[in-house]
């Protein structure tokens, strides 16, 4: 099994995520200087879906698992700040600890049932779970049912730190995605990431090896899920609306072509690929409503010219030999 040697600092990959990073964190203030706050909006969207796609990255990516039911995890974290804030509470903790918690449940049950498939089988049951919820949704017609559910006012985290404007719920966002591009980045590497991904090129091999693979990738899931979940939150905070529509399957097939345009089983990929998605389809949705006709075609080129995503496009290079780690 061959793991992945560092990025050299002078990579072309190395550069473009360091300029990345650095916009990222000015965004608001380039906003206020060019008198565009629409900026800070656009980019809060790329972070919730690049953050929605990382999650969904670890399992598609890393365990060659497709799973098309991944905006279940979405809807629920938008759910669990809409439903809390209908009776009364606002405080934000409480909404992440019942995203998380809420999240792990469903994940472990579900994560159960589909990873004792596989292929076509594990697609149409993480399908299936999610249609179930998004039917859950639309029928519970106290909270809006298919017209979904307003949310009057955002989580209040405070006096740590106030999301209620946008500039604050913009660099929460980017926190938590950061965040979680630098844990996948070393999940990835780490033993149980390096099993995970072996189970990919060769699950019998390493089931013979005595490795419980099984709950390698029900933990994945439970992981995946609530950290989409987290996503979710953020959605349900940015748009202060909750949906039955962010568990639809179209939602998840959004998420797995984000993960394809950034660069599959790549820390940064899914971000870049959101980019791409969100700024394709805010260009493309000015000018016309049959916007999708048009986004459909530029992505299947994309992704056949680019066959390892955009952010594959950018050479790794090699670290110098003192840099490189031993298997």
């Amino acid at each position: 099994m061959s793991f992945p040697e560092p990025i050299s600092p002078r990579s072309p990959r190395f550069l473009v995520g360091v300029v990345i990073l650095l916009v990222l964190a000015l965004v608001p203030q380039i906003s206020d200087a060019i008198g565009e706050s629409y900026y800070v909006t656009i980019v809060t969207r790329i972070l919730i879906f690049g953050l929605a796609a990382s999650s969904l990255n670890l399992i598609l990516g890393y365990g060659g698992l497709v799973s098309f039911g991944h905006a279940l995890y979405l809807g629920i974290g938008a759910y669990a700040v809409g439903l809390l804030s209908f009776y009364g509470v606002s405080n934000g903790w409480i909404h992440l600890a019942a995203t998380v918690g809420l999240c792990a449940i469903v994940s472990l049950l579900t994560g159960l049932v589909c990873m004792r498939t596989s292929g076509m089988g594990f697609i149409m049951i993480t399908l299936a779970f999610a249609q179930m919820f998004f039917f859950l949704g639309v029928s519970l017609k106290q909270y809006g049912g298919d017209d979904g559910l307003k949310i009057s006012s955002r989580s209040n985290f405070e006096p740590l730190f106030s999301i209620e404007g946008n500039t604050g719920l913009y660099y929460f966002s980017l926190i938590l995605t950061l965040g979680v591009l630098y844990l996948t980045w070393r999940f990835v590497n780490a033993r149980f990431g390096r099993v995970l991904r072996g189970s990919k090129s060769n699950i019998q091999r390493l089931k013979v090896l005595g490795f419980p693979i099984l709950r390698f990738q029900v933990l994945t899931y439970v992981i995946s899920g609530c950290v989409c979940g987290v996503a979710g939150l953020l959605l349900g905070n940015f748009t202060k609306f909750a949906s039955p529509a962010y568990m639809y399957w179209t939602v998840s097939g959004d998420l797995i072509v984000m993960v394809i345009l950034g660069g599959i089983a790549t820390v940064m990929g899914p971000l870049v690929g959101a980019a791409v998605y969100v700024v394709l389809e805010t260009i493309l949705s000015s000018y016309t409503q049959h916007w999708m006709v048009i986004l459909g075609p530029m992505i299947l080129v994309i992704a056949l010219t680019a066959t390892r995503g955009v952010w594959g496009l950018f050479p790794r290079g090699e670290a110098p030999n003192w840099e490189k780690r031993t298997p």
